[in-house]
């Protein structure tokens, strides 16, 4: 059965900030859905695991189920979530983030991904989100973004080009102030001030000018890049592949633990 598939379909977009508690609870129901739907809808014990999960989490949190459990009442008074009925004696949550935000599969994708793990480059982006929905290149990646930015979902916290970073705009107003002030520290200038106050436009010396060759130590560092990238690219591959065995155990554990209920703890 499909993620929508179940209980009622609520009308959208209608998504507005919400707190650190909430979001991780909607990021890990968004996954689940999505890497273990056998697992989905979930129970409160399920998402208590998930949201307390030590990979593809950041930052790690430790929620007691009283914690959950207020989050989803929230998230169900401002129709991001809901209960599932008649699936047994043990009530089971889903979400409804494709009307709450209005946004597609893959645009969920990478809004989950920024919901648990938060600000991320592009490149980041596309490896992390690729385990939930595919996403072929970093322009594949650039064009969810730009559709993103425009609902108003993303806002970049570094200017746009390598190392490019964005978050989410669910972030509680204060959160995301202190995580503009945060990136603008770390952002160094792409120009140095002229003595005059204005960026200097003209190459000093020993810079090549238009049309020159880079230097060899240019050449070096480009190199260098791209085997950083590729390595990260092999990295994230593998990691996909453990998550996806973390994955597999945890929902067999899930299902272990609703026959034991159904059964009263046999």
């Amino acid at each position: 059965m499909s993620e929508s598939a179940y209980g009622k379909e609520v009308a959208g977009p209608r998504w507005q900030p919400i707190g650190p508690v909430e979001r991780r609870v909607l990021g890990v129901l968004v996954e689940k859905a999505k890497t273990t739907p056998d697992a989905y809808p979930m129970t409160l014990n399920g998402l208590v695991a998930g949201c307390n999960q030590k990979n593809n989490r950041d930052p790690a949190m430790q929620l007691a189920p009283e914690d959950v459990e207020q989050a989803l009442d929230r998230l169900r008074q401002l129709g991001a979530a809901g209960i599932v009925q008649g699936l047994g004696r043990v009530d089971k949550y889903r979400h409804f983030f494709y009307e709450w935000l209005g946004v597609d599969k893959i645009e969920a994708a990478v809004m989950t991904e920024l919901l648990l793990r938060g600000p991320q480059t592009e490149g980041e982006l596309r490896a992390h989100a690729s385990r939930m929905e595919p996403i072929a290149d970093l322009p594949a990646v650039r064009q969810v973004l730009a559709s993103l930015q425009a609902k108003r979902l993303i806002v970049s916290l570094t200017p746009e080009g390598r190392g490019h970073v964005v978050a989410h705009t669910l972030y509680l107003p204060q959160e995301l102030e202190r995580l503009r002030a945060e990136y603008s520290a770390k952002t160094p200038r792409a120009e140095a001030a002229s003595p005059s106050g204005t960026l200097s436009s003209t190459p000093s010396a020993g810079t090549p000018g238009p049309g020159a060759s880079p230097p060899a130590d240019r050449q070096d560092l480009d190199a260098l890049r791209s085997a950083v990238d590729e390595l990260q690219t092999q990295l994230a591959r593998l990691q996909r592949e453990v998550d996806d065995l973390g994955n597999s155990l945890r929902g067999t554990q899930e299902e272990l633990e609703r026959l034991r209920a159904e059964l009263g703890g046999v």
